[in-house]
């Protein structure tokens, strides 16, 4: 199986790579060789081999579980103030104050 311009053109478009045209036939061909290797490693008598075992020495797999991680410093050290649970900052001096906006915003 032979890999064409068209499909190491369409190869390029879904990794979202500029492909030139002076480049398609160094890149059709490197394509072909990988091809041709899994080919040859496809045809390889595997029957005989059992599955690879981890090599003595290496780290031993452990359960994925993780727990909280406390931080270094309160939550309240991060922020002016905190109002039911939320960071509360200052209001921007550039954006105008309406009627409208702090009817919005909860008094404490």
């Amino acid at each position: 199986m032979a890999v064409s311009h068209s499909e190491v053109k369409h190869v390029a478009e879904l990794a979202r790579l500029t492909v030139s045209d002076a480049r398609l036939d160094e890149l059709a061909t490197e394509l072909n060789g990988i091809l041709v290797h899994m080919d040859v490693l496809a045809r390889l008598d595997t029957s005989g081999l059992s599955a690879p075992s981890p090599a003595p020495g290496c780290t031993h797999l452990r359960s994925d579980s993780s727990g909280p991680i406390p931080l270094m410093a309160p939550r309240e050290a991060f922020a002016p103030s905190i109002r039911e649970g939320f960071f509360t900052v200052p209001r921007l001096a550039t954006h105008e104050v309406t009627e409208a906006a702090d009817a919005a915003v909860p008094t404490p």
